[in-house]
């Protein structure tokens, strides 16, 4: 239902600027300066590529988890530590109003954990070894119960679509850029000469990193609601202790793939600029945001 509650109304923003592009004669206006493109086919177009990419990433977004990160799924506890992960997670799970997700150790020595799946009853959760095996119980329980808040936000879904409506206005205007440069610029009749397709590209290149800002803004927005969810699952004072552990951890190496950053409960600090380019917070904002209630 959130899948389908969110493509409708993303589908009837692109009606409404569809709309507001013929209102404004926006056609016309490319059309008198030698541009003749069908603007609302290119956005069906660019929506349907777009959104495309972005859905089926998020439908194997389970599978491409376990071979990226090489994750035991565990289906029967071998160990006292992995049935008491399992019963934390189903408790956790419980309280949290959602399915039982499955649950992975992946074999890594860096302190992270991630949540995906398109399904808030069927997803995945999976901590790191190391984690597992240097943090408390209560601050293991903690790391989980963020990622479990993650799942019930529906957090994996959303982050995907919007990466969807980013993808469809990137490729629609970079095209736009492309095709008007190459009918004015270089003079090509039908504007799909060699100048489209690198002016296209160069777009597409700069209009995505500019773009993908506001993904990342969302993605640094979700981590305080997922803090929030695992301090109501657990305590406020186990979440800001398994996050003051995560800080001390803060110095090795990602351990997760590119893809699933976004999903892990940690990444490297980046500074000045590359800032706006984080999937996560500082952990001292996120800290301080528990301590205050904000």
């Amino acid at each position: 239902m959130r899948i389908l509650l969110f493509l409708a109304t993303n589908m009837a923003v692109l009606v409404l600027v569809s709309i507001v592009f013929n209102l404004l004669g926006l056609e016309g206006i490319l059309a008198a300066n030698g541009v003749d493109l069908n603007l609302s086919a290119l956005l069906v177009f660019c929506a349907i590529f777009g959104f495309g990419g972005s859905l089926i990433s998020l439908f194997i977004s389970k599978w491409m988890a376990k071979r990226g990160t090489g994750a035991y799924i565990i289906e029967t506890p071998r160990n006292r530590d992995e049935q008491w992960l399992v019963d934390t997670v189903r408790e956790l799970a419980q309280e949290a109003g959602i399915g039982m997700p499955e649950v992975g150790i992946f074999p890594s020595q860096a302190a992270n954990a991630f949540a995906t799946g398109w399904n808030r009853n069927a997803a995945l959760v999976a901590v790191s070894a190391g984690l597992l095996q240097r943090f408390r119980p209560e601050e293991v329980r903690a790391v989980m119960a963020h990622e479990i808040g993650h799942v019930a936000n529906g957090d994996m879904i959303t982050l995907s679509l919007i990466q969807g409506v980013v993808n469809t206005f990137v490729m629609f205007l970079a095209r736009i850029i492309g095709h008007t440069v190459d009918r004015v610029v270089f003079k090509t009749e039908r504007g799909y000469g060699i100048g489209y397709f690198v002016v296209t590209i160069v777009a597409e290149l700069v209009l995505g990193a500019l773009a993908s800002t506001i993904v990342f803004w969302f993605s640094r927005w979700r981590e305080y609601r997922a803090d929030r969810a695992g301090a109501d699952l657990t305590t406020n004072a186990h979440m800001i202790a398994a996050l003051q552990r995560l800080q001390l951890e803060q110095g090795q190496p990602q351990d997760l793939p590119a893809e699933l950053t976004a999903f892990g409960i940690s990444e490297q600090l980046k500074q000045g600029l590359s800032g706006l380019f984080r999937s996560h917070p500082p952990l001292d904002d996120r800290i301080r945001a528990l301590q205050t209630g904000a």
